[in-house]
């Protein structure tokens, strides 16, 4: 993947603060969270402070993006803002594909997100995963795939 221009000045600063060279053959996207921009930088917010520590997405969203799938562990990844400014970067540490009523709640609790129940992220993703679906031309249903990722922050951007 190319690094965006919009964060390659971030991303070099990125790369010389980590010293381990050019670390662009694991650069998988650029993303704000949700579909809108008060939820996008409030979960920005709570991956910053060690709140979010995983991330969910539909299956579906990746094949019908360039990516074609989820990200593999190692991958590197920049969080930002709705407005596109880089917060900070992620590395993925394990990405499972399982149905959407099948999400546990241990996994619920890493997204970090509401009050950390299961109940909480089933309401909201199913909301968020039917916009998506009908984006995507396709129904949402209890065993639509789900990519269920658990990741660490790397780098931050400088206050």
């Amino acid at each position: 993947m190319t690094i965006p221009s919009n964060i390659a000045a971030f991303w070099d600063a990125f790369s010389a603060e980590v010293g381990q060279g050019d670390c662009s053959e694991r650069f998988f996207e650029a993303f704000h969270f949700d579909d809108n921009e008060a939820s996008a930088d409030e979960l920005a917010e709570l991956v910053l402070a060690g709140v979010k520590r995983a991330t969910a997405r539909l299956l579906w969203s990746f094949e019908s993006a360039c990516a074609g799938a989820p990200p593999k562990p190692g991958a590197l990844s920049v969080v930002t803002c709705w407005d596109g400014r880089p917060v900070c970067v992620i590395e993925t540490l394990e990405v499972e594909v399982v149905p959407f009523e099948k999400v546990s709640a241990e996994f619920a609790a890493l997204e970090g997100e509401g009050d950390g129940s299961l109940a909480y992220w089933r309401r909201v993703h199913w909301a968020y995963f039917g916009r998506e679906c009908a984006r995507l031309g396709r129904e949402p249903s209890l065993t639509m795939p789900v990519a269920c990722e658990r990741f660490k922050v790397i780098y931050r951007a400088n206050a």
